[in-house]
C-alpha cells in the first residue's frame, strides 16, 4: 500500500524521442504515447538515428523508441552508436517494429535493448514499458 506522500506525488514527466522514416508512424506512436497514461514530459522526433543522435546530444531523453529499417542511419547502426556512449547507459531503449524476426531480434541482442515492440503499438503496451522509469 503506497503511504500518502507516495500517492500524491506526481511521476516525474519522462522525456521520449521517436524515431522512424514514416511521418505517419511517429504520430501513431506519439498518440499512443498520450493515450497510455504515462508521465510524459516532451516528445521529440527524428527521421532517422542521425537526427536522432542530434537530438540525443542536446536533450536529456529518457526513452528511446526506434524502428529499424531506416535511410542514412538505421535504427540498429543507432542503437550500436548509443551503445559506445557511457552517458547514454540509462537510456530505456526500446524498438518499435513491424520485422519481429529472430534475426532482427539477434542482430541487436548486446545493445541493451529493453524491449522488441511489433507494431501494431498497443497504448498499455507503451505505458508499461514507461512505468519502469516513472
Amino acid at each position: 500500500m503506497k503511504s500518502e506522500t507516495e500517492s500524491s506525488r506526481p511521476a516525474r514527466p519522462l522525456n521520449v524521442l521517436i524515431v522512424d522514416d514514416s511521418a505517419t508512424m511517429r504520430l501513431v506512436i506519439r498518440r499512443v504515447a498520450k493515450l497510455s497514461e504515462a508521465p510524459i514530459g516532451s516528445l521529440f522526433e527524428a527521421a532517422n538515428g542521425r537526427e536522432a543522435l542530434r537530438i540525443l546530444e542536446g536533450h536529456q531523453i529518457d526513452a528511446l523508441f526506434t524502428d529499424i529499417a531506416m535511410p542514412v542511419m538505421s535504427g540498429t547502426e543507432l542503437l550500436q552508436e548509443i551503445a559506445k556512449r557511457d552517458k547514454w547507459n540509462n537510456l530505456l531503449r526500446v524498438i518499435i517494429s513491424s520485422d519481429g524476426s529472430e534475426a532482427r531480434r539477434a542482430a541487436v541482442a548486446d545493445l541493451n535493448v529493453r524491449m522488441f515492440v511489433e507494431k501494431p503499438l498497443r497504448p498499455e503496451v507503451l505505458r508499461d514499458v514507461l512505468s519502469v522509469l516513472a
